[in-house]
Formats: C-alpha cells, structure tokens, sequence
C-alpha cells in the first residue's frame, strides 16, 4: 500500500499543515497558503510554464438537460457541445461521463465516439436505478448479461474506463429498496471482476454493507477505483483509503463544515476531483463557499487559475444563451473552484491540488500520457 507523505509531493511546491476547521475559521479569517509557488512555476515539465489540467471524474453529459430539457419540458435548444467547448476553455481536457443505468451507458459510449480523447464513458447501474433489473422488459439475468457485454465491448474499444456507477444509497430507500440495491451491488461487482476496469463507486449511508460487499472482492479488484462524491465521515474515509481505493470530491464534498474537514484529511495521493454536473454545484449556502470567499484578492490574481473564468456568463434558463451557463445547471467549466476550495482547506497552493488530482485520475482510468 502506497503511504502518502508530504514530502512525496512535487519538488516544485510546499505543504502546510494548517489548523482544525470551525465556523470562525471560514468566517472570520482569510486561507491563504503560507508560502509561495516559483512564479507561475517557469522551467516546470523542461522549460513549459506551468497550466492547469483537470479531468472531471464524474459528469452527467446523458442528462436531459444539457438538450434544454427540465423536467420533461423542453426549455432551451440543446447546448452539449458548448458544454464540452466551455470545460475546454478552463483546461478540463478529459470527461469521463457517468453510465447510471443501460441506457445511459449505452448513451455515454456514444458520446465518447462523438468526442475522441476528451469524453471517456463508465458503464453500470446506479444503487437509485437498481429496481430496473426487477421492472424491467427483460430479466435481470439478461439485462445483467447485456450490462456485462456492454461494458466489456466498451472496454476494449477504449470508450469505457471504469465500471460504474455502482453501489450503495440508503438514504434514497424510496428509490430503490436495500434489498435490491445489495442484490445488485454483489451481482455487478461479480461483472467488474470479470470486466477488470477501475471501479466508478457510490456509497450513501450505507458504509458497512458496502464496505462489507466490496471487501468480499477487493483481492479479485487489483484496479480499485474511486468513491465519488464522497460525504462519508473522516473514519470510513480512512477506511477506503488503506485499503487502496480513492477519493472524488465535489460540491455535495463541501456543504458542511463536517464535509470539509474530511476533505482537509483526504491525502493527496488518493484524490480526484468531479462535477457531478447537473447537480453537486457549490452553493452559496456551502461550507465550501465561505472557503472561495475568504481567498485574498492578491492570491487570486497572481494565480494563473481563476475561481471561475470571468469571460463565461451565468443566466437563467428562461433567458438562455448558447454561450452561457445556466444557473443551477452544474457543469465541467465549474470544476476550478472545487480545486480552490479544497486548496484552501489543505493550505496549499491550488496548483498542488490540481497536479495531484490530474494524475492521479489520468493514472486510475488509464487516460493516456500525465504531460
């Protein structure tokens, strides 16, 4: 098991330990790294300037509205592709879209055949979805098999790099029942042992079946995977983390005080950063919010990476422009400020966070050369 030291982290950058987490520390104090980087980091990568690179682990580009869709009504034009130039435009080169039942699987594979080397798809049902292989036009053990095909075929093609989303959810019981949901958990996890990619995982409320289901076939699963939108305690974070699998942040990561200071204790070796757009936007109400709006106006603009790209606008959905954001749709070109958030949370500079989050996700999912 790799140990993670801070010592370990690039020779370019520092770390610094910082103290515990309390409403007054996001209130009434600025976080600000205690040193600096070289400037805008010069003869990084044999005499490149230093860039940021992100991949968002987690991104829902199926979702009905990224094509003007809300709720079944059609409220805008479809603007996908000014979602993927907009992620571009802030350097998330590589999106690896969220498979969350078979048909959007399916419609993920096909999206990475639309956008080559920048969209990559996870192929599995989601614990919420589950109650699908019991309702149904075909049996579970076919819509099983057809899953298994699937993502094995997608595999070999390079279109899928991780096995997902698949876990656990107890706190949306009425979705799907625990009964089904550990059923299909087992069941899938018997088709990602077969398939041997990295795990694309979810796990709400529900840390000791999950842990208990996942550690029946940890030795079968030497690729791990990560946990994804992680909002479980510092205990079960630790837990995941000896035993090899990883950590993905994002703004559901970052609601409360308790979520930060799990993210503050996520070592750098094991953590991702995702979207999870549609959903999971920082909100003003987040612990994480206070954390962007403590930043010292100095740190900011020295830093080559921006909280948010001021050129992009957001605007309601009623007022829609294809170059805009729409407010309340979370998308990729968001994804900066889960980086800053959690900078600030560690004390470190953003870069660190950024570099460590970029290849430890290129090295997971197998995305091709880290420079």
């Amino acid at each position: 098991m790799l140990k993670y030291s801070a010592h370990a982290i690039s020779k370019q950058r520092q770390i610094f330990v910082v103290a515990p987490l309390s409403r007054r520390s996001f209130s009434n104090t600025t976080v600000m790294a205690k040193s600096k980087t070289t400037e805008n980091i010069e003869n990084y990568e044999d005499g490149q300037k230093w860039c940021a690179r992100f991949v968002d682990i987690g991104i829902n580009l199926t979702d009905p509205v990224y094509q003007g869709i809300y709720n079944g009504t059609t409220r805008h034009p479809p603007d996908l592709a000014s979602v993927i130039e907009r992620a571009k435009r802030v350097n998330c080169r590589k999106l690896i879209i969220t498979g969350s039942d078979l048909s959007s699987s399916q419609k993920a594979i096909e999206l990475t055949q639309r956008y080559p080397n920048t969209c990559y798809a996870t192929v599995g049902v989601h614990p919420c979805s589950c109650t699908n292989f019991i309702k149904g036009p075909t049996s579970a053990a076919i819509q099983l098999a057809e899953l298994a095909a699937l993502a094995q075929s997608a595999k070999n093609s390079g279109h899928a790099v991780s096995f997902g989303e698949i876990g656990l959810d107890y706190d949306r019981l009425e979705l799907c029942s625990k009964d089904i949901q550990l059923e299909f958990f087992e069941r899938q996890l018997t088709i990602a042992v077969q398939v041997q990619l990295p795990l694309f995982l979810h796990s709400r409320a529900a840390h000791s079946d999950f842990m208990r289901l996942l550690g029946a076939r940890e030795a079968e699963l030497p690729n791990r995977g990560v946990v994804h939108s992680f909002t479980g305690s510092k205990v079960e974070m630790e837990e995941l983390v000896s035993r090899g699998w990883h950590i993905g942040i994002n703004g559901c990561s970052l609601k409360t005080d308790a979520n930060c200071e799990v993210v503050r204790a996520v070592p750098l070796h094991f953590l991702h950063l995702e979207t999870d757009g549609p959903w999971c936007e920082i909100r003003p109400s987040h612990a994480g919010a206070r954390i962007l709006s403590s930043f010292e106006n100095e740190k900011l603009e020295k830093s080559s990476v921006k909280i948010f790209d001021p050129s992009i606008r957001w605007v309601k959905k009623e007022k829609w422009e294809e170059e805009c954001c729409v407010k309340g749709r979370n998308e990729p070109c968001a994804i900066p400020k889960v980086a800053w958030v959690v900078a600030g949370l560690k004390g470190v500079d953003v870069e660190v966070i950024i570099d460590a989050a970029w290849n430890n996700s290129m090295r997971m999912f197998n995305l091709g050369s880290q420079s």
